[in-house]
């Protein structure tokens, strides 16, 4: 699913938005909730996000899937660290508060900020 939002080249743009997750993540609510409000944050309330459930090793490794929860913006995970192992997993973020289930809002508010070429809100602060 896409998201309309304006570019700083004043043209609309798509957003395709996927949570990759493995069966029963204890962090897939986190993560979804997170990435709305950085998406609120960031100007894109509307922002429909797609949850796709890899529970094969095949399938983590067709789709270079590093663990679960993976975000994948415009179909590039925005927190890939080079030469992870793909697998039916769990993940782990380096977030400013330490290692974490999921990344911070902040980080995803940059990262989706990134993709859109949207200007961050002053409302947000950031």
């Amino acid at each position: 699913m896409a998201v309309a939002a304006a570019s700083s080249r004043g043209t609309l743009e798509s957003v395709h938005v996927e949570l990759l997750v493995v069966p029963d993540c204890p962090n897939e609510t986190r993560a979804r909730r997170a990435l709305l409000e950085a998406a609120r944050e960031a100007g894109l309330a509307d922002l429909a996000v797609t949850v796709t459930v890899i529970d094969t090793d095949v399938q983590a490794q067709r789709r270079r899937f590093t663990g679960s929860p993976t975000f994948l913006i415009d179909g590039s995970d925005p927190f890939a660290t080079p030469d992870a192992p793909t697998g039916v997993t769990c993940r782990v973020y380096r977030t400013a508060a330490g290692p974490a289930g999921t990344p911070d809002l902040e980080q995803l508010r940059q990262a989706l900020v990134r993709a859109c070429a949207c200007p961050a809100t002053e409302a947000s602060g950031r």
